[in-house]
């Protein structure tokens, strides 16, 4: 799943593709390079990132989607909480919504999905961006993920949603420290417990730059190593800023384990 921000501000490529021409083109860079599924979001949830207000993500989101779905043949997923901008998302093109909340921060949220028969990432937090990063111990992290997202399955069911469109997301650094996220690594193959394919987001991520002392544009191995872990204890899924790199890890890591490049 490769990254595409269209914000001013995301921690890693903010401003980057901020711009609609430069977003297209590294749109089809990333299929080229080997991407599955383009993740286009137009809301920073960096930790302390400021709101964002329906309009502007609209304004951010739509054009790109309707674009790209004209352009490629792989699924276009929109990284977004709010219920309005998966609907035109969908209606211009997408097919996954990958929603930071699990369903909870918008209640007409899975509606919108079990009307659109799209796709659901539902992902692990603790709060919302400006304060998810206040309180990061748990009792038992793998525990309380595997609660939460048991909750929002049962949301996600009994709106409609099939389970065969779910994906789940433990969330890395989305309200946990760094101990926190190396535990998820660590213990990642709990969450089969849930029945649906695992998705990770790594890519770049502070607490790499912290352990390795890397700044964020100098994390491609930090994010490589997490990749590998995290893909031999179940997850199929990989959100990442570097395709390139990281189709040829999961590539290369699957054939020394006996199985056929995925």
């Amino acid at each position: 799943m490769g990254i595409l921000n269209v914000t001013p501000d995301s921690f890693s490529d903010g401003n980057r593709f901020f711009d609609f021409d430069r977003a297209i083109d590294r749109a089809l860079e990333m299929v080229a390079e080997g991407a599955d599924i383009i993740d286009i979001g137009g809301e920073s949830t960096r930790p302390y990132a400021p709101p964002v207000s329906l309009d502007e993500e609209l304004r951010r989101v739509i054009p790109v989607v309707e674009k790209l779905a004209e352009r490629i043949d792989i699924p276009l997923a929109v990284d977004t909480y709010k219920a309005k901008v998966a609907s035109v998302a969908m209606q211009a093109g997408a097919e996954i919504v990958n929603d930071v909340s699990g369903l909870t921060f918008d209640r007409e949220m899975a509606g919108v999905i079990a009307d659109t028969k799209a796709g659901a990432v539902l992902m692990h937090t603790r709060g919302n961006p400006l304060n998810m990063q206040i309180d990061t111990v748990y009792t038992s992290i793998i525990e309380e993920i595997i609660d939460s997202l048991r909750k929002s399955l049962q949301i996600a069911e009994s709106a409609g949603i099939s389970s065969q469109h779910i994906v789940v997301d433990p969330g890395v650094g989305f309200g946990k420290d760094i101990e926190g996220n190396l535990d998820i690594l660590r213990r990642l193959s709990e969450l089969t417990c849930l029945g649906r394919p695992i998705l990770v987001g790594t890519s770049r991520k502070s607490f790499i730059g912290k352990l390795l002392g890397r700044d964020v544009d100098d994390r491609l191995y930090g994010t490589a190593a997490t990749v590998v872990i995290a893909l031999l204890h179940g997850a199929s899924i990989f959100r990442v800023h570097d395709v390139k790199a990281m189709r040829d890890v999961v590539d290369m890591t699957t054939a020394i384990c006996g199985g056929a490049p995925v």
